[in-house]
């Protein structure tokens, strides 16, 4: 990605121009009112700040589902029922900016969905709830179709829809480089290239961004690889990931690095493997700073909570998602149950934007929430019929998605019997939550 002048309305030119009169990024950010509208309006900094609070949640009630998505994840190009059946969902994730959500499903495939202009409204709040059964809330806006399956993807952090240039998003896949899509056209910006001792290209099985969206890290097997995002090709640094000896970091003997987390202050990184450990390192120079043990299974997700002082994590075939305080990792805190001790897939969980609370998916489909501060179970909604194996919540809307589905097996002559999936199947859906200004 090449280094472009900020355009208006960017993250850098708000920030020259908040340089350039003296005040700070955040009061220049705070709903992109300048300081003479806010004077001509009446309306104080603390005024114009507390109208962009995050929105509290209220988990009382449950969640309306406004938008579902089913029929486009189906394979409709093809003849054959058991192609229909075979194809299920991965995962979902928003965009930095909540402009969008990316899924991603088994046909190799990553769709984008665009939030439509009613979401942002305080029309939306009245939305009836949608059916199941019917059509598809709307069509897909962008699709990429990677050759092998996809292994993970995320979104550049400062993505922003007002500037073309940070709308991207990485993708990696079997047997293939680390791909750089653009969220607007679909095709591809450019690529990062790692090669084995055979010089035969090596593909990876996790990606994460770093805070400053300028690296570009890399999970392989015992091994990590850092590019510039602004250099792409097959420059890269590696890092070993095998130690041993003593002291916090002893036995780490790393397999497939599944998952990686960047935390948002301490400039620490933390990275997941199949190998039921977990490892924190010091982001800078990848100095490992101390190992944690305790998953009954390998480990699928790491997630930094919002302040960076605690990490979660969950494991493939272990019921309960591990918190820990990187401050002191002697025990662990506390364990939130979810139903995926029998199932080898990923799924995966999310923080809210305030950071309070926690929501699972998990075989039973449903979405379990739980309140952090000392991990009590607050409420859960049934969100689909299979495994819930991805949700997310929206940056600043009290939205949420969901992405369902698994691998069914069975004779070809039982995929013709049972033509079509339940509409709440292989599905992804956005949900809006009540907020404590609604009464």
């Amino acid at each position: 990605m090449e280094e472009q002048e900020a355009a208006p309305g960017s993250p850098d030119a708000m920030e020259g121009e908040a340089a350039a009169e003296g005040v700070t990024e955040e009061e220049a950010a705070a709903e992109g009112v300048t300081e003479e509208e806010a004077a001509a309006e009446g309306v104080t900094e603390e005024e114009a700040a507390a109208e962009y609070s995050w929105p509290k949640l209220r988990f009382d009630f449950p969640p309306r589902r406004v938008y579902h998505f089913a029929h486009q994840f189906r394979s409709p190009c093809s003849s054959t029922p058991a192609a229909s059946a075979d194809n299920f969902l991965k995962g979902v994730k928003w965009s930095p900016d909540g402009s969008s959500f990316l899924t991603s499903s088994d046909d190799n495939s990553l769709r984008l969905f665009y939030l439509p202009e009613d979401a942002y409204s305080t029309a939306g709040e009245q939305t009836a709830e949608t059916a199941v059964g019917g059509e598809d809330s709307y069509g897909a806006n962008i699709q990429v179709n990677e050759g092998e399956p996809v292994y993970d993807f995320c979104w550049y952090p400062y993505m922003s829809v007002s500037d073309p240039a940070t709308c991207v998003f990485a993708s990696t896949s079997r047997d293939h480089p680390i791909h750089l899509w653009d969220a607007t056209t679909g095709e591809l910006r450019c690529t990062y290239r790692a090669y084995d001792a055979m010089d035969e290209i090596t593909a990876a099985l996790s990606i994460s961004f770093n805070s400053t969206g300028a690296k570009l890290f890399a999970g392989y097997n015992k091994a990590i690889r850092v590019f510039d995002v602004h250099r792409p090709g097959r420059d890269f640094e590696q890092y070993s990931l095998l130690k041993g000896g003593e002291g916090p970091t002893a036995f780490f003997s790393t397999g497939i690095i599944s998952s990686i987390s960047v935390s948002p202050h301490n400039g620490m990184l933390a990275v997941g493997s199949y190998s039921q450990t977990t490892a924190v390192y010091a982001e800078s120079n990848m100095e490992p700073l101390y190992v944690l043990h305790g998953q009954l299974g390998g480990v699928t997700q790491v997630l930094f909570s919002k302040d960076g002082n605690y990490l979660y994590t969950g494991g493939r075939k272990d019921p309960y998602i591990l918190c820990w305080d990187i401050r002191n990792t002697v025990d662990i805190v506390y364990k939130l149950y979810r139903s995926s001790d029998t199932t080898n897939q990923r799924i995966h969980f999310d923080i809210e934007p305030c950071g309070k609370h926690l929501g699972t998916g998990g075989q039973d489909g449903m979405v379990h929430i739980y309140d952090l501060q000392g991990g009590q179970w607050v409420t859960a909604f049934q969100a689909a019929a299979d495994t819930v194996n991805g949700f997310a919540f929206h940056p600043y809307l009290p939205l949420a998605t969901t992405s369902s589905g698994h691998r069914r097996f069975g004779m070809q002559d039982e995929f013709e019997e049972e033509l079509s999936l339940a509409g709440d199947e292989n599905c992804c859906s956005i949900w809006r939550f009540s907020c404590l200004q609604e009464s």
